[in-house]
């Protein structure tokens, strides 16, 4: 007999993924019957345009065919070899074999040096674990924290759906926590300590808060005020933090800036608040989602937890190589005198400066259009805006209504979690800068007459 839905297991079927749910399956459909879609709904660089960085893949290249250092003399600056030559001796075996389960130990040196430059606070190399992306990173940690189906992980409403899927997939329980749409996507005190106190009486055993920082999809950023609070608010409740820190070059306005739960745990002393941080170089600046390069480091973490996280990381046996050679890349970048540093500082600029220009227009235009409300994007590669709904419609029947018509793909307000009685849609701000605009004012279009 064949595999039934029955034999599934509940948890399975009750996981939902809205990034890559019904809509974008249509959106398939549609272009595979010759409609011209554009792809708002994920946070893909490169398949909307965005060219790798050339320092990254150079160090790729090599470190994957190392015998083009020998056989194509002077196609690859020699900062470029000598990187690729440091990651090649400390794998000791190349990009084919198995590292050890936390990772090649000089590339988690390296992290530990970007995270001493970026910080100035001493790191661990063994409490640093390169991962698949920060996605099975998350993952990991979460799975070490439900221990069942009365824990509960707290997480900002709206959300990244990854943290939704996971807790369901892990039968614990998602503690929302609402942000302050009239007040910028900012976390408060107030809402923080109002969903405790429903989880609490509930029968929830809290175990930790996610915070996303860039907000995905708010584009929100925290300031150093904002996260001390969110830490005293963990070491009052004893709570663990998930600080989801992937977009932390991807800041837009003139005098915000990106500090690390790292950088203000150690600034207050909080020695008794677990500290799990995320890193990736799918985001950023870089856009390397398929290459699923990524880290955790731990902070505040007993021994004997430490080995247990050791042993979840051992399972999968260690991230796959080339992913950890693009983290390597990503955290050690060319210094100023290096051959590469002028071609890399502009290819960075140049990509961080027109994210931010696609940020301003996406944000003014979508406000431009009557019956839609926009934020302005401080960071990360998302808007969310708020919409205005005809009665009895939803805001899926509106992303759908919407694919359907302009080709425009985005996920619903609702797979991000959303205030009750309120409707938004996520779209990214990758989209070349002309198909960008063609968004805007189809959008416009659109929403006119769907109201």
């Amino acid at each position: 007999m064949t595999i039934r839905l029955t034999d599934l297991g509940k948890t399975v079927l009750e996981t939902e993924y809205a990034v890559r749910g019904p809509i974008v399956a249509r959106a398939g459909e549609l272009e595979k019957a010759g409609r011209e879609i554009i792809y708002c709904n994920i946070g893909n660089p490169q398949s909307l345009g965005q060219k790798p960085l050339t320092w990254n893949r150079q160090i790729l290249a090599l470190c994957e065919y190392p015998a083009l250092m020998d056989q194509a003399p002077g196609l690859f600056p020699e900062d470029a070899i000598e990187a690729a030559r440091s990651i090649l001796a400390g794998t000791r075996h190349g990009l084919g074999a198995y590292s050890e389960s936390r990772g090649v130990r000089c590339i988690r040196e390296a992290v530990a040096e970007f995270i001493l430059e970026r910080d100035h606070i001493g790191v661990d190399p063994d409490a640093i674990f390169l991962t698949d992306g920060a996605s099975k990173g998350v993952q990991t940690i979460l799975h070490l924290l439900i221990s069942g189906p009365q824990d509960g992980i707290m997480v900002p409403i709206p959300q990244y759906p990854l943290y939704s899927a996971t807790i369901t997939l892990y039968d614990g329980r998602m503690v929302p926590y609402y942000l302050d749409e009239a007040n910028g996507w900012k976390l408060s005190r107030t809402m923080l300590e109002a969903s405790m106190a429903q989880a609490e009486a509930e029968g929830t055993r809290v175990k930790a808060l996610c915070v996303i920082n860039p907000g995905n999809p708010t584009g929100a950023v925290l300031d150093e005020a904002n996260i001390a609070m969110v830490i005293d608010f963990a070491k009052v409740h004893g709570l663990s933090i998930l600080a989801d820190e992937v977009y932390q070059e991807n800041i837009y306005l003139s005098g915000d800036e990106f500090v690390s739960f790292a950088k203000v745990l150690h600034q207050v002393e909080a020695k008794d608040v677990s500290l799990f941080s995320f890193h990736s170089c799918s985001k950023g600046f870089l856009g390397e989602c398929g290459v699923r390069g990524g880290y955790f480091e731990f902070r505040n973490v007993p021994d004997e937890v430490a080995e247990q996280i050791l042993k979840l990381q051992s399972v999968s046996l260690c991230a796959n190589l080339p992913g950890q050679t693009a983290t390597y890349a990503m955290v050690r970048p060319p210094k100023p005198g290096m051959p590469s540093y002028h071609p890399y500082a502009a290819e960075k600029a140049a990509v961080l400066d027109t994210l931010k220009q696609r940020a301003i227009l996406l944000a003014e235009g979508l406000n431009r259009i009557e019956g839609i409300t926009c934020n302005v994007i401080a960071g990360a590669m998302y808007a969310f805006p708020r919409i205005t709904l005809p009665p009895g419609r939803s805001d899926f029947d509106y992303a759908m209504a919407l694919l359907e018509q302009t080709g425009i793909c985005v996920v619903p307000g609702s797979g991000f979690g959303q205030a009750e009685g309120t409707a938004h849609f996520r779209t990214t701000i990758l989209p070349p800068t002309e198909k960008l605009q063609k968004v805007v004012t189809a959008l416009g279009e659109f929403h006119r007459n769907y109201r």
